[in-house]
C-alpha cells in the first residue's frame, strides 16, 4: 500500500501555531490540538455537510477549480491555561485528558464537562519553569508523568488528592523535551543528548547516549526499540535492551538543527515520519513538508508537501527588518497516526496553525 499522502480534512480554528495533537484512544474517532493560542480544540475529521449546496453558483465555481479538501467539525473548545499549550495525552477510555505548556502546571480535563478537574503545579514541589511533554501511566491511567525544561520528570497521583508529586527524577542535566510510558517503565529524552529509562519498581535508571539533543520519543508497540528524534538532522532507532542503533534515517535535503520536531511511527509501523524545519529548501506559497522513511529499509518513501491550508488561508505577508518581504513556510512540528501508528490516517500541524489530516483513500 502507497503512503497516504492526500489530504482528506482540515481542521481550522486555532489563532496562532499548533504544538500538540492526539487522536482519541481506540478507535481513535476525534482529534485534540493544542495551539499556542492558549486554547484545546477537539475536532471530528468527518466533514460536516458543505457549507454550499452542490447547486449553488459558488460549489460549481469551486469544483471547477479543484475538488475541494473537506473542513473537519470542531466540537469543543478547551481554555484554561494562560500560555502555549505544548504537549498532550488522552486517557485510554477517553474521558479525561492532559496537557502541558508554559503554565508550569499540567492540566486534567474532563472531556465531556469541558472542565479542568485537577492542576499539578503551583506549589514548591512543582516544575519550575514550562512543561515540554506529559504521558498518562500507571494502572488505570492512574499517574502522569511530566518532563520540564526544569531538566526534571514528574510523577503525580491523579487519584490521590495529592498537590506534590509522588517521584521527582532529576538526572537530566537539561530540559526534558520528550517522556514515553510502557508499563512500570518511563523513558526520557534530553536536550543534554540522553535517553534515560527508569524502571520505577526497580528504582533503576539506565541512560543511553545520543549526543546530539533529543527532541522527540517514540516507542514500537512491543516495546523493544525506541525512535529517537535529535537535533543532527538524523532520526535513529535504537534497540532499548542494547542500546545500539537500529537504523539512521536522514536525507541530504532534510534538516533539523534548531527546532523540536516530532518524528512518529505510522503505517502499522512501516513508516518513519517527521516534519521539515524548511531552511535547506524552503516550500513555496507557505507550504510545508511530510518527510516519510521505510523503517527497515531506511529508504525514503515519501516527502509530502502540505499547502498552509486550504485555499483562502494563504499566509500573511511577513516583512523582514531589511524592508524586504520573508518567506514563510509550514514547519510541521507535530503529528499524530490513530490508534498509535495502527489506524488509518494521520494529522499534521504546524506554523500555520491549521491541523491537516491525511488518510487511506
Amino acid at each position: 500500500m502507497a503512503f497516504p499522502d492526500k489530504p482528506i480534512a482540515h481542521l481550522l480554528g486555532s489563532n496562532g501555531p499548533v504544538h500538540a495533537l492526539a487522536y482519541s484512544a481506540s478507535p481513535g474517532t476525534y482529534i485534540l490540538a493544542g495551539s499556542a493560542d492558549r486554547s484545546i480544540r477537539l475536532y471530528n475529521p468527518q466533514p460536516s455537510t458543505p457549507l454550499h449546496p452542490s447547486s449553488s453558483h459558488l460549489s460549481k465555481k469551486s469544483q471547477a477549480l479543484a475538488p475541494a479538501v473537506p473542513e473537519g467539525r470542531l466540537i469543543q473548545t478547551y481554555a484554561a491555561h494562560g500560555y502555549e499549550v505544548l504537549s498532550l495525552s488522552v486517557s485510554a477510555d477517553n474521558a479525561r485528558f492532559a496537557s502541558s505548556g508554559g503554565d508550569r502546571s499540567v492540566f486534567l480535563w474532563d472531556v465531556a464537562a469541558a472542565q479542568t478537574l485537577r492542576r499539578f503545579g503551583g506549589t514548591q514541589q512543582s516544575h519550575a519553569a514550562r512543561i515540554n511533554c506529559v504521558a498518562f501511566a500507571g494502572d488505570g491511567d492512574a499517574l502522569l508523568v511530566s518532563g520540564s525544561l526544569d531538566a526534571t520528570v514528574r510523577v503525580w497521583d491523579v487519584k490521590s488528592g495529592a498537590t506534590r508529586p509522588v517521584q521527582v527524577l532529576a538526572e537530566a542535566k537539561d530540559s526534558v523535551t520528550a517522556v514515553a510510558v510502557r508499563g512500570p517503565e518511563i523513558v526520557s529524552g534530553s536536550v543534554d543528548g540522553r535517553v534515560r529509562t527508569y524502571d520505577v519498581r526497580m528504582g533503576r535508571c539506565v541512560t543511553d547516549v545520543v549526543g546530539p539533543s533529543v527532541t522527540s520519543l517514540g516507542l514500537t508497540r512491543d516495546g523493544k526499540a525506541v525512535l529517537v528524534g535529535s537535533l543532527d538532522s538524523k532520526v535513529r532507532l535504537m534497540d532499548r535492551e542494547s542500546g545500539g542503533c537500529l537504523k539512521t534515517y536522514s536525507d541530504p535535503g532534510w534538516k533539523n538543527e534548531d527546532l523540536r520536531l516530532q518524528s512518529i511511527f505510522g503505517g502499522k509501523e512501516q513508516y518513519v515520519l517527521v516534519g521539515d524545519e524548511m531552511t535547506a529548501t524552503p516550500g513555496r506559497n507557505g507550504e510545508g513538508r511530510i518527510w516519510a522513511w521505510d523503517i527497515l529499509s531506511g529508504e525514503l518513501k515519501a516527502k509530502v508537501a502540505v499547502p498552509w491550508g486550504p485555499p483562502g488561508h494563504e499566509p500573511k505577508k511577513l516583512v523582514g527588518k531589511d524592508g524586504k518581504p520573508k518567506e514563510r513556510s509550514n514547519v510541521l512540528t507535530c503529528f499524530a497516526w490513530r490508534e498509535n501508528g495502527f489506524g488509518d490516517q494521520y494529522c499534521v500541524s504546524g506554523t500555520s496553525g491549521i491541523v491537516t489530516v491525511f488518510g487511506y483513500h
